[in-house]
């Protein structure tokens, strides 16, 4: 038996703003309440979840995702006011896919799987993703080059939608290629360095900068060029108790991209919660089409039940404590009975946002 986690009637207000077709928008409504439902991304799961019989729901989920672009409509939750944009890569293992199209080998050269980058905005310690694409060995082939193609495909299309935004991105995006397209493209960048190349990075005179900082210090290089071509600034700071400094390139002000990359932390909460708490990581399309476009309906029916999520951790544990939990555990985990009244003004209060992020004008606190 699937717990109900939130009403049809509601999700049918959400799938209406993301759905031109009020008609595609009733049948996504349903799929992503089975997602919910189910806290799983495979079609046999979810439409056992759904109302009716498991077989005609099983196809009626394929021809769903036959006639919709869902990666398009996630595009729509990209909320303009965001300050800057996290991008992460994560990796999906599929240990007994050997003969599946879009499956390679993840970093450790021997575990089956495939890459998902998402682009995301942060949001209450967490992370909404609007944006993603997937990659694998198999499908850019075994070099690196590849993989900084695949990286820069991803970047380069958003141009025009981020702006002046900044995109804050881990070490694997630390690399020359990548800093070039930055900077020709004039786009503002924050990025962990990766230490463990041992890139050079030269000052204005060609004098090597030295990566030395010790605990409790902090370290600002100001026009300094990265192997020696791509001008940038660095910062670096240690802080106590922690086993290793950070230090991060960037073409904003050095001080302010060490602030600005300490919120990357929530996409990798986003990451968690997706795996944990849907299953994210059992997803199990044949086609990397449909992988893909359920991929997308996974991260719609996350964001609708983080916003809800988050909703019923302002009123079950308000002030600190909160802080203990996520609003999708909350939501998904604990047995929580609200008054319909309550849960009313909740689900109100939440699509009002949901409008806002996806129209513009949101006035809320990341």
């Amino acid at each position: 038996m699937f717990k109900q986690v939130i009403k049809l009637s509601d999700m049918q207000k959400f799938c209406a703003e993301c759905f031109d077709d009020p008609k595609e928008a009733e049948k996504a409504a349903n799929i992503l309440k089975g997602i919910l439902d189910s806290r799983s991304p495979r079609i046999s799961d979810i439409s056992h979840a759904m109302k009716g019989k498991p077989e005609a729901n099983y196809k009626a989920v394929q021809r769903f995702l036959d006639s919709n672009d869902t990666q398009k409509v996630l595009n729509r939750l990209y909320w303009e006011e965001v300050p800057f944009i996290l991008a992460d890569p994560t990796e999906i293992e599929r240990r007994q896919a050997k003969k599946t199209e879009y499956v390679g080998r993840l970093k450790d050269s021997k575990t089956l799987g495939f890459q998902v980058l998402p682009l995301a905005f942060p949001y209450r310690g967490r992370a909404i993703p609007f944006h993603f694409i997937t990659y694998s060995s198999k499908t850019i082939g075994h070099d690196s080059t590849s993989r900084n193609l695949e990286h820069r495909r991803a970047i380069s299309k958003l141009k025009e939608l981020l702006g002046d935004k900044p995109i804050i991105m881990d070490r694997e995006f630390s690399y020359e290629e990548l800093f070039q397209v930055f900077s020709v493209e004039g786009m503002k960048f924050v990025v962990r360095l990766n230490v463990s190349n041992r890139a050079a990075i030269v000052d204005e005179e060609g004098q090597r900068v030295l990566l030395s900082i010790r605990p409790g210090e902090k370290v600002v290089c100001r026009g300094v060029y990265y192997k020696g071509k791509v001008k940038v600034n660095l910062a670096g700071e240690w802080k106590e108790g922690l086993g290793e400094p950070l230090w991060v390139i960037s073409n904003l002000e050095p001080e302010a991209s060490l602030a600005i990359y300490k919120a990357r932390m929530k996409i990798e909460q986003a990451f968690k919660d997706l795996k944990s708490l849907l299953r994210w990581d059992k997803i199990m399309n044949k086609s990397r089409r449909n992988m893909e476009k359920v991929t997308a309906l996974v991260l719609i029916a996350y964001a609708i039940a983080l916003l809800i999520g988050e909703a019923f951790r302002e009123r079950i544990y308000p002030g600190k404590k909160s802080k203990l939990y996520s609003g999708l555990f909350i939501l998904l985990k604990q047995q929580t009975q609200l008054a319909s009244k309550v849960m009313g003004e909740i689900i109100t209060r939440v699509h009002s946002l949901f409008r806002e992020i996806i129209y513009g004008d949101v006035r809320s606190n990341v």
